[in-house]
């Protein structure tokens, strides 16, 4: 088995676990159903099939299927399936998954050395059982559309470690916590932690078959040269868990982390002990000629364009993005806000009878696998769900309590924009009763393109609604603000859909938003022009949302010098 993962991260997460990849290689592809039924191509995973010719609105059954060389107690990662996976290994069902957005993993022990055939059945369907996957603002895919690892594991391996940096008594200290899965009966194994050339010790571990175990200790690193990460020196330092048994390193687990800290005082989102300025943009994971199966190459020039135009954040909308991703926000300092999966979801969609249980999965496989990243700054979750109604508040507190219990480093938000007005935005009202729970305030709104409206005088509106509710002192964010326009059409007198327009207004809602002191910051809806769900076409020209600043071929709209002209002024 190889020793590498070049393409699953952006660094190796392992020396001593043999680890190959999957991904980066020709799969045999089967459409199950439609006119293309039962004809298999080789395709490149990872991948959409909606890329395929034939297939661009194909929305269906896939069986992916490709063969390998191994045995031993072997570990299948899958970083995103799109959206239902069913995992098969020599015919035999080994994982069931749903939500293409969060990794998952299936062990089998005590596989015969060999030749073996892994099979992975995709449902990009939308049905009642899929609660968070439905018609939507922008496209659900169908593929294995992230990398794709085989490891070969022993009697138990580190599943996860997480660590968390803090700053006391003038230097600072390191909290990790480390979780062992067991795969089959054997001895205790020894699990240590090394981080900045020191090894620390955390204890024993000897979890059953299929159970877990979880050690945590604080780390005296005793070390006053660490520097800080930052969005202008974003250091990075290595972190290794590994288990020992008679003095040998039997598995390894290998992350960076930054040393930072976020907290909330008053109405400012502070990075060590700094208040934040956010300029950034809103960002779905969609390039044309690939879907959502991006390469690296693709990820940074999202980010090389992200920094011509002077912004220092994403928002990961509507769910958590590829970790490569993440790797190079760390590595280059982008400030990440990422969410759930839940998006526009009215009160009956959030009574569908697997909408918690799914929520609650992606929280916890999101956390558990960006929980090290230091460019991730905030959680949110629920984007313009219910959040006006006494049961969407019921979801909202109990998804917040549930990612506070998962992570108390960062703070949590969410996107609303239940609030109502007339048709010149007048008459402002604030229908949301949930906004006592978030630690940060962040609303939706589009003067200038869905009504007529001063965006300062708008400002002043929600400013006066927030003063008369809990979230009165706290930070507050423009999460979205834009307008839309089609590439190559221009317009003398600034007509809706022009590039003319949407740059005009997207100046105007700018200048409002940054030259207000009570704002954090400003998200632009959004960064690039993305596919739409076919069932759901939302009133959206050529069936793609359009408020993006370059299109999705990632050419520039004349918004996109303005937004470059205000953003580096504003970093000044």
């Amino acid at each position: 088995m190889r020793q590498i993962n070049r393409m699953i991260r952006m660094f190796s997460t392992h020396e001593i676990r043999p680890q190959e990849e999957l991904s980066e290689s020709l799969w045999d592809f089967t459409p199950l159903e439609g006119e293309q039924a039962g004809q298999t191509r080789k395709v490149l995973v990872p991948g959409c099939w909606e890329t395929l010719p034939g297939l661009r609105s194909y929305r269906g059954i896939g069986r992916y299927a490709r063969r390998f060389f191994g045995g031993g107690n072997l570990r299948l990662e899958f970083k995103g399936v799109s959206h239902t996976a069913k995992v098969f290994l020599d015919g035999e069902q080994i994982a069931f998954h749903y939500n293409a957005y969060t990794p998952f993993s299936a062990v089998k022990p005590g596989v015969k050395e060999g030749e073996h055939l892994l099979e992975v059945i995709v449902d990009n369907r939308f049905t009642p059982e899929s609660a968070l996957h439905i018609p939507n603002d922008y496209m659900t895919y169908g593929g294995i559309t992230r990398p794709v690892a085989l490891e070969r594991v022993g009697s138990a391996y580190l599943e996860w470690a997480h660590y968390t940096p803090f700053f006391r008594d003038g230097r600072w200290h390191c909290r990790a916590e480390v979780c062992v899965k067991g795969v089959e009966a054997d001895q205790p194994a020894d699990v240590w932690v090394r981080l900045r050339g020191k090894a620390f010790y955390l204890g024993a571990a000897a979890p059953g078959p299929k159970e877990e175990a979880f050690l945590a200790a604080e780390l005296d690193l005793a070390d006053r040269e660490i520097l800080p990460w930052s969005p202008e020196t974003p250091r990075l330092y290595r972190a290794e868990a590994f288990l020992m048994r008679a003095q040998e390193k039997v598995d390894d687990l290998i992350d960076r982390i930054g040393f930072r800290e976020i907290k909330v005082q008053g109405d400012r989102i502070l990075l060590n002990g700094e208040a934040l300025r956010i300029r950034g943009v809103c960002r779905h994971e969609d390039w044309e000629a690939s879907g959502c199966a991006l390469t690296t190459a693709q990820m940074q020039q999202d980010l090389n364009l992200l920094k011509d135009l002077g912004g220092n954040s994403v928002r990961t909308t509507h769910y958590p993005n590829d970790e490569r991703f993440l790797d190079l926000c760390d590595e280059q300092g982008i400030l990440v806000w990422e969410e759930n999966h839940a998006r526009g979801l009215v009160e009956e969609d959030m009574r569908n009878p697997h909408f918690e249980e799914q929520c609650e999965q992606v929280n916890r496989e999101m956390v558990a696998a960006h929980y090290n990243h230091p460019a991730i700054y905030i959680w949110g979750i629920l984007n313009e769900c219910a959040s006006e109604t006494e049961y969407g508040r019921e979801c909202y507190a109990r998804q917040l309590h549930q990612l506070r219990s998962l992570d108390q480093s960062r703070p949590l938000t969410f996107a609303t924009c239940r609030f109502s007005h007339d048709r010149n935005g007048e008459n402002f009202v604030l229908n949301d009763i949930c906004m006592d729970l978030p630690d940060v305030a962040s609303f939706n709104m589009y003067p200038l393109w869905y009504f007529d409206c001063d965006v300062s005088r708008f400002l002043e509106q929600v400013h006066g609604a927030l003063s008369q509710t809990a979230a009165a002192d706290k930070p507050f964010l423009v999460s979205e603000i834009g307008a839309g326009a089609e590439y190559g059409y221009h317009a003398d007198e600034e007509e809706k859909w022009s590039e003319e327009y949407q740059a005009a207004a997207l100046e105007r809602q700018l200048n409002a938003v940054l030259s207000d002191g009570r704002c954090t910051g400003v998200y632009i809806w959004q960064f690039a022009d993305v596919r739409v769900s076919r069932e759901w076409f939302g009133g959206r020209p050529r069936s793609h949302n359009n408020k993006g600043i370059v299109d999705e071929y990632r050419r520039p709209k004349l918004a996109y010098r303005r937004v470059r002209e205000i953003f580096r002024r504003d970093s000044l």
